[in-house]
């Protein structure tokens, strides 16, 4: 299992059977976090026209119907978390109810 794991990690083996390699790939930058696309910036994204390029109108259009689903999936995603708050908040209340009955029997 170890030896699986070192090579799905491209770790050498520090089992003196095999001989370790240094001849590894230079590490990656650190990846920068991004911060989350808003449908404006896809609707508002542009790219360069190249010769026999793709059609300009029909990216715009797949954009504007990414863009679209996005807004969808971030309203229903403020609606979720909304929702789990009164959730929780409700949950509270009961346990607490039933914390309080039960503690004075």
């Amino acid at each position: 299992m170890r030896s699986l794991i070192r090579r799905l990690t491209h770790r050498p083996s520090s089992s003196p059977h095999r001989p370790v390699s240094h001849h590894h790939k230079p590490a990656p930058p650190p990846i920068r976090p991004r911060l989350p696309l808003r449908p404006g910036q896809i609707r508002d994204r542009c790219f360069p026209v190249r010769r026999r390029g793709l059609d300009p109108v029909e990216i715009r259009d797949f954009l504007h119907r990414v863009a679209d689903e996005l807004t969808t999936a971030q309203t229903a995603l403020v609606a979720v978390q909304e929702e789990n708050v009164r959730i929780k908040k409700a949950l509270r209340e009961w346990q607490s109810a039933q914390s309080a009955r039960h503690h004075y029997r």
